[in-house]
């Protein structure tokens, strides 16, 4: 690896003889901790030809250079013996077919700076694709500029438009396509045929509902094989969460993340420190989906806290997973701090548990449980922002 790597950072050492027309300055190619002797500096083009800041331009610069050492360790060095980036030609070009689309300056330099690997792509390749995308999709300037700074490396791959066509039919919007793009980039390259038209098929079947909320919350669905699909939907299945449920769709993602033997492991876990059943466990799992996706050491840091210090039965919050989701240090903590103080103050019934005070949205729980007592005690609040901020003050 590391031959390969010094390899490709001589091939991107190269010199050239011609300069750029924007900024003929003689610089670096890419940000390295040697002195280069290149006659083309990226940094300066950026800079120059798309309006960055020299700060801005070192970052976008070095970001180029890590995803090229990437393709390097993926691809053979002949593939990327021609970097098209020796010279100002083809970012021309490229920034040329940009603003022929309609994007402005500041569009160019916003998507530049989310896909510097643009600037080295094939014009020839990548401009019907583009035009494209406001010819036969119908997508606006402002769009375009949006689907780019999402998922411009797709252009690089083929027709995108048959599948952003299709998506933006099944989700109904292109804003909804965009969302989903950004949780999973391999929703717009999978293909139709082959994955993503057979695993909508295959999840109607099974009688799932919201089909588009799933795949938006978890769009790595689509990208899936069917077989792998259909297992995720047996696992749901095992957990007593039938496919009509408003909750199936929540444990199909957490599913999706994690594989067979990690959930396993996670059950096996609550059941050693909760010491609840199988029964048990799956109405937790069918309330709450997302404690199966939590770290086992932020989990043991929870339950000793809500056991020890706000002394709750295991079943007690077995029956309430909400709780585990809650933030230790935001929300639990602070919160059984202001009860306890109220409590030791009259001022609030002992018959209040912390369940109750985790409902509250936090704009409501200032106003019924702190600002009210700003008078009785006044320093509440500041004591309330400090144990919020992880220091748990003595009693006010």
């Amino acid at each position: 690896m590391l031959q390969l790597r010094n390899r490709l950072l001589s091939l991107l050492r190269v010199a050239s003889t011609r300069h750029s027309p924007i900024h003929p300055r003689t610089s670096r190619l890419l940000s390295t901790s040697t002195t280069l002797p290149a006659a083309f500096s990226l940094e300066d083009y950026l800079v120059a030809a798309c309006d960055l800041a020299p700060a801005q331009a070192r970052e976008v610069s070095k970001k180029l250079s890590r995803e090229l050492l990437s393709i390097g360790s993926r691809r053979s060095l002949d593939e990327l013996s021609y970097s098209r980036l020796n010279s100002a030609s083809n970012p021309d070009s490229i920034l040329a077919l940009l603003s022929g689309a309609g994007l402005s300056r500041a569009d160019i330099a916003a998507v530049v700076s989310a896909d510097p690997l643009l600037l080295r792509a094939s014009v020839k390749n990548i401009a019907p694709h583009l035009l494209a995308l406001r010819d036969r999709v119908g997508l606006s300037v402002p769009q375009i500029t949006r689907f780019l700074m999402v998922s411009s490396r797709t252009l690089r791959k083929g027709d995108v438009c048959s599948r952003l066509e299709f998506f933006i039919s099944f989700y109904g919007s292109f804003e909804q396509v965009l969302v989903a793009a950004k949780r999973n980039m391999a929703l717009l390259t999978a293909s139709l045929e082959r994955l993503i038209k057979p695993n909508i098929a295959l999840l109607r079947q099974w009688g799932v509902r919201d089909i588009t909320k799933l795949t938006s919350i978890s769009p790595c669905l689509l990208a899936f094989s069917p077989e792998h699909v259909k297992e995720v939907l047996l696992r749901a299945e095992e957990l007593r969460v039938p496919p009509t449920s408003r909750m199936f769709r929540h444990v199909v993602a957490v599913l999706a993340r994690n594989s067979k033997e990690e959930v396993a492991a996670k059950l096996e876990f609550f059941k050693r420190t909760l010491g609840c059943s199988e029964s048990e466990l799956s109405t937790a799992v069918s309330k709450k989906p997302a404690i199966l996706g939590l770290s086992d050491e932020i989990l043991l840091c929870k339950i000793e806290f809500l056991v020890n210090e706000a002394a709750m039965e295991p079943r007690y919050i077995v029956e309430r997973p909400v709780l585990l989701t809650y933030s230790l240090e935001k929300r639990l903590v602070p919160r059984h701090y202001v009860m306890k103080v109220l409590q030791e103050k009259g001022l609030l019934s002992t018959n209040m548990n912390l369940f109750t005070f985790t409902q509250f949205g936090e704009e409501t729980f200032k106003l019924r449980f702190i600002d009210c007592h700003k008078d009785s005690v006044p320093d509440l609040a500041d004591a309330y922002a400090t144990t919020r901020a992880g220091i748990v003050p003595s009693r006010v």
